[in-house]
């Protein structure tokens, strides 16, 4: 049975109290440690090389619905590198193998409001070789057990242009929940772009987490490293539990 609506002395309907929170942490420049990732604070001089070379092999339709990119050269790109390396917000991370040390795509935390308690993965650009692979899925698991157990946000968003189905499928995979569409929400490239809204929040951590930690269990790939049971199936076991 769903919970009786609150209501102040007008008889107006309003949310529950905030108890036991007040705010959240802003996250620092440091790494974030899991048994296929290793999340970097972003550093040209340590990650530039083997970031280029990656993105050298992608296809440039990797490049479409990001806002930055295609870079003409290693000189354009180390540019790009060493502002992003600057900022506060948003604060880059290289996704790292983390038997290798090798970086292999870059993320980022934005839009954080650490008063309101909500923060924004974003920026996300993976070479082929980080694509659908268990790193990458580690590396999301990562930023979000950071952001929540961590750092105390109540909401993590993940917003794309409503026409990336591929991120779009891959926000569904992780355990978002489609909000809705911004329309004509802002410009890039010279295009007008709806985005596509997805958040997790607090609550739903602790069991999107549980079907996370199952995924990346040892037991659930085989020798080959094939996955035995799928993310998408696990969470909508721990959700069916809950």
């Amino acid at each position: 049975m769903p919970e009786a609506q609150r209501l102040n002395a007008f008889g107006q309907p309003i949310g529950p109290d905030l108890i036991g929170w007040s705010s959240a942490r802003a996250p620092l420049r440091a790494a974030l440690e899991g048994r296929f990732a290793r999340l970097e604070p972003l550093s040209p001089a340590s990650h530039g090389a083997a970031l280029w070379q990656g993105f050298e092999e992608a296809p440039q339709s990797l490049w479409t619905y990001m806002a930055y990119g295609p870079f003409a050269d290693r000189a354009a790109f180390d540019a790009f590198l060493d502002l992003a390396e600057q900022g506060d917000d948003p604060l880059y991370f290289a996704i790292c193998d983390a038997s290798s040390g090798r970086a292999l795509g870059l993320a980022a935390y934005l839009r954080m409001m650490p008063g309101t308690g909500s923060i924004e993965i974003g920026a996300l650009t993976y070479t082929p070789a980080l694509q659908r692979s268990r790193i990458a899925s580690e590396a999301q698991f990562l930023f979000m057990r950071h952001a929540f157990a961590d750092l105390g946000y109540r909401r993590y968003e993940w917003k794309c242009d409503a026409l990336n189905a591929p991120s779009r499928a891959a926000a569904e995979r992780l355990g978002f929940t489609y909000e809705g569409t911004f329309r004509c929400a802002t410009v890039y490239k010279g295009r007008s772009r709806d985005t596509a809204w997805y958040s997790i929040t607090a609550d739903e951590w602790p069991s999107l987490a549980s079907a996370h930690e199952r995924w990346l269990a040892p037991e659930n790939f085989d020798a080959d490293g094939q996955q035995r049971a799928r993310l998408r199936d696990l969470i909508a076991e721990q959700r069916g539990a809950a």
